[in-house]
Parts: C-alpha cells; structure tokens; sequence
C-alpha cells in the first residue's frame, strides 16, 4: 500500500493538524509514514501545507511533487497544487470558499465539500479541517475512521470530553458526505 497526499490552506486553518492526526493514525495501524510541514512566511494566514506519505514499505522521502491526493482549504491552494495532482487522483475541496468552476472535475476524482458550512452547522467553525479530513477518509479507505478517531481522543483528552466529540462529530460528517456522495 502507498498513498500520499498534500493538504493545503492559509495558515490559521488547521492543515497542520490534521497532517499529524493522519500520520499518527497511520503510524497506529503499522504503517510508514512521513510528515513534513511547510510555512509560508506569516504564520496565522498565511499560507501553508503538509505531505503527508503512507506507505506498508519504507518512505524513501517525504517530497511529494505529483500528489496522488490533494486537501485544499483555500482558493490559493487549489490554483498552487490542482496542476500538480496526477490525473485521476483524489481532489477534496473546500467548497465554502474555494470557487467551485477552477475545480477540473473532469480531470479529477473531485469532492467539492462545504466544510466550513458544516462545521459552522455542528457549531465549531474552527473544525473546517476535520470535516475536510474525514472525507478524504471516505475517498482513500487506507487510514481507518476508527483508528484516526481514537488519535483525536488521546491529543484532545486533556481539553476535554466536549472539545474530543466536537471533532469527531465534525470528522464523521465530513465521512459520512464523502460517503454520500460516492453512492
């Protein structure tokens, strides 16, 4: 098994986040794996991203110029990685902000999710990145639903009860429309 994937957004959103629960995820379930963050010069909005490489062989690196998934969770974002993304790879977008015409659905397994919506409806805008995570997991089925949601409960244990089922509520929706979407 090999996957890799290049989540994207402003600084601020949570890309980072979310790259080290998948990876961690990925760990637990015995995979290798390689994370590497990448900051634009401003922290907090400004730009930034992660790779993300799972793989059951050894990572050779963790430098991913042709993605065969891709996260977006800004417009800057899609216009950046959209070109570099392999034909026919996974393309989940942040659809509340990103303009849906750039999408190249046509070149693309493309899941246009409004996941700043989402999250403001399950009330905790911040939680856009979650929502977007648990539909890639829906895409990919590698890294487990179960086993990322039980990584979110040991890093948030100390915050608490209610900020743990804020974010798996908000990743089960993002899966659970993914899953939607797909049938």
């Amino acid at each position: 098994m090999y996957q890799d994937v290049i989540i994207a957004g402003f600084g601020g959103q949570g890309v980072m986040f979310i790259g080290n629960l998948l990876a961690y995820a990925a760990m637990e379930q015995g995979f290798n794996v390689t994370y590497m963050p990448v900051y634009g010069v401003e922290m907090r909005g400004g730009t930034a991203n992660c790779t993300v490489v799972i793989s059951d062989e050894e990572v050779g690196s963790p430098i991913i110029f042709y993605p065969k998934t891709l996260i977006v969770m800004n417009q800057p974002s899609l216009d950046k990685f959209q070109p570099r993304l392999v034909p026919e790879g996974i393309l989940v977008v942040n659809s509340s902000i990103v303009d849906e015409s750039k999408v190249e659905k046509e070149k693309f397994n493309a899941i246009l999710i409004p996941a700043n919506h989402i999250a403001d409806n399950l009330g905790e805008s911040r939680m856009a990145n979650m929502v977007a995570l648990g539909a890639w997991l829906a895409a990919i089925d590698e890294v487990k639903l179960e086993t990322v949601e039980e990584v979110v409960r040991n890093q948030f244990k100390s915050k608490g009860e209610e900020i743990v089922n804020k974010n798996i509520s908000a990743l089960r929706r993002g899966y659970e429309f993914a899953m939607e979407k797909a049938s």
